[in-house]
């Protein structure tokens, strides 16, 4: 496909809708990463995301016949309120279908967004599912069909983010950081910066468990992911675009992957900068901006991060500032050994020396030893090895269990929680849609003599739930076991041998 992307970004009709977003000076940012960091802020935009410009721009191009007959989208997220708000402002009928499991506030914001133009289908449990019933519908009615990615005018569209970064700040630049889904917005930018600014980087940000197009890059061909992770909702691409794909190829310098607590690290970096309170998606760049500068030892150079979304649901703020302390490497957690005597607890505070002690959980266990779940504070990544070896040192076995999700995110809630009932138990940890029913699906789904030993569910203020459960499944159904894990539909992992677990609850 050739397509003259320079002149379509030149030509894009975004600033009917769009602002120009300012890119602003980061000083806090700036300062700790030793580099003058720039934050263009797209999240300023009138849906609060980027979106805005491609579908708009992909809408404004569309034949008098097309805008007749009207647009479909599929989406439960920030596309869906930038067609929804085109559709309102071209005045075209819009379809948009989003799956039943979208909560309700983002279903209203579509609404509100727009108004009487816009018609709202739920159908499916997926974005897949609704995807397939957008096209089914498009074809029906004839609609024009917006793509939330893989589309050369949507990807037009957000190029002219990458205009505008060069426009206002015409100094040099070493690298642009952007976030990666399907991968529109960071070909746009791409595609206009190597053709003006070559010399300038293009990176592109994904979270470790959402790396399609890292991967698809690496491979030479598109790779499907089985699963993604989905606490950068946004982001969570099991398939990059053909279009898109070719255009990373060609175009984006490097990739960097980044984790959950370094994403809760840059929604606060950019709150302290700005006061504005970043999406896990909206707060990639930056996350991924940090990473990069510090795997390569960058000092002294201009690094512009596409601050690309703030719809954050209020309520997940209680989990990013529980992750946050760990993504900035200021707390660690660790599991120790101690014996079970007078004066063990004293000496073990002890050599904690000025360290502030962030968390500490104990129950009595057995008369021999007793596992401690400690946090302290860290002053660095470093921090975790020293005080690992310092108590082992002093004969204490100690685990870093710092970046073991069954520990952060369950383990430290239920600390003294043996049983000698829980014999043979089966650990795992799932993901479950948070939407009435999926526990009873889970239920439902299991055989009548599967005993649950262990339930710890704890709600994160997002469109899933994040559950450990204990099983007992005799030996002889555990193939039917497995078959129920396949059927289940909801990410697992097989936590039994995870030693957060084998110390605490085991």
């Amino acid at each position: 496909m050739s397509v003259d992307y320079l002149r379509r970004i030149l030509t894009a009709r975004v600033y009917d809708v769009a602002i120009e977003s300012p890119l602003e000076h980061a000083t806090q940012l700036s300062r700790r990463t030793g580099n003058r960091v720039l934050l263009k802020r797209e999240d300023l935009q009138p849906v609060f995301s980027f979106k805005l410009r491609g579908a708009y721009n992909k809408m404004a191009y569309l034949s008098a016949e097309q805008l007749k007959r009207g647009v479909i989208a599929a989406s439960a997220g920030n596309h869906a309120q930038g067609v929804a708000l085109s559709a309102a402002r071209l005045g075209v009928r819009a379809i948009i279908v989003m799956p039943t499991t979208t909560p309700q506030v983002k279903i209203d914001a579509v609404k509100a967004r727009g108004g009487s133009q816009v018609q709202i289908v739920l159908q499916g449990d997926s974005y897949s599912d609704a995807y397939q019933h957008a096209l089914e519908l498009q074809e029906q009615q004839g609609l024009s069909f917006v793509h939330p990615f893989d589309d050369p005018d949507v990807i037009a569209g957000q190029g002219t983010i990458a205009m505008e970064i060069l426009r206002q700040h015409t100094a040099p630049i070493h690298a642009v950081f952007a976030a990666i889904g399907g991968g529109g917005l960071v070909s746009g930018i791409a595609a206009y910066i190597k053709q003006v600014r070559p010399d300038i980087k293009v990176i592109g940000v994904q979270t470790h468990d959402s790396d399609a197009m890292a991967q698809s890059v690496r491979k030479g061909r598109r790779v499907e992911l089985a699963d993604v992770g989905l606490f950068s909702d946004g982001t969570a691409v099991k398939l990059v675009g053909q279009e898109t794909f070719r255009l990373c190829k060609q175009y984006v310098d490097d990739y960097v992957l980044v984790d959950t607590d370094e994403v809760c690290a840059a929604i606060k970096d950019v709150f302290t900068d700005t006061r504005s309170i970043m999406e896990p998606a909206g707060a990639l760049a930056i996350a991924g901006m940090k990473a990069y500068a510090r795997q390569h030892g960058l000092k002294g150079e201009t690094l512009v991060a596409v601050a690309c979304g703030a719809n954050m649901n209020f309520s997940r703020l209680r989990f990013v500032a529980e992750r946050t302390e760990v993504g900035e490497a200021k707390e660690a957690l660790f599991a120790v050994t101690l014996p079970e005597e007078r004066g063990a607890f004293k000496r073990l505070c002890g050599l904690m020396g000025k360290r502030n002690v962030t968390e500490f959980n104990y129950r009595i266990s057995d008369d021999s030893t007793a596992h401690v779940f400690v946090g302290i504070s860290t002053q660095g990544a470093g921090d975790n090895d020293k005080f690992t070896a310092l108590l082992r040192k002093h004969q204490y076995q100690t685990v870093d269990l710092t970046h073991d999700e069954l520990a952060a995110e369950h383990v430290r809630y239920m600390v003294g929680g043996k049983s000698a009932l829980a014999q043979g138990e089966m650990i795992y940890r799932f993901e479950f849609p948070e939407r009435p029913g999926a526990l009873m699906k889970f239920l439902n789904s299991m055989a009548p003599d599967w005993n649950i030993s262990m339930f710890h569910y704890r709600n994160q203020g997002a469109d899933y739930s994040r559950v450990l459960v204990g099983l007992q499944i005799p030996k002889s159904e555990r193939k039917e076991f497995k078959q129920f894990l396949s059927a289940l539909g909801y990410r697992y992992w097989d936590e039994t041998d995870n030693p957060a677990y084998q110390l605490f609850l085991g």
